[in-house]
């Protein structure tokens, strides 16, 4: 018999605090500073303990509460996000950033058990904008919305 009651917040638990320190890691040799003169190792080192503070409370949690055991892995849906990530990668700086955020949300899009064509369509359409007007038009961002492919 395990005493592990949540095997969910065990495994996020880990995962959380294990990034955190690998985070507060990187950040080592980032001078801290102080809350009111903040070094570049401030932000990262808090951000790094709060993620790690949230995975041991979540560690422990999962001795003390009982919760449900893990379900099987999505294979096919991880697959595809992560590969629509990768897609994205390889298509923006021929396509642009307009068509490579269609397609991202595309592929992304159709992991889901729930997936519909037009619903999608639409979103992709409309975070297609709205990320063009934030990060081209808004921040600045040097990415053109149609690549060298269309003569960008």
């Amino acid at each position: 018999m395990s005493a592990i009651r949540n095997p969910k917040d065990f495994w996020a638990g880990l995962i959380y605090l294990g990034i955190g320190l690998a985070a507060f890691q990187l950040a080592q040799d980032y001078e801290m500073g102080s809350a009111v003169r903040m070094g570049p190792g401030y932000f990262p080192k808090v951000l790094a303990g709060l993620l790690g503070l949230i995975g041991l409370l979540a560690l422990v949690r999962s001795f003390l509460r009982p919760g449900e055991a893990i379900g099987r892995l999505a294979w096919r849906a991880a697959l595809l996000v992560l590969g629509a990530t990768a897609l994205f990668g390889l298509l923006v700086r021929g396509a642009g950033l307009a068509l490579s955020l269609f397609v991202l949300v595309l592929v992304s899009a159709y992991a889901s058990r729930q997936f519909r064509w037009r619903p999608t369509l639409l979103l992709a359409l409309g975070l297609t904008v709205f990320s063009i007007l934030v990060f081209s038009k808004g921040l600045g961002i040097p990415l053109p919305l149609w690549g060298s492919w269309f003569g960008g």
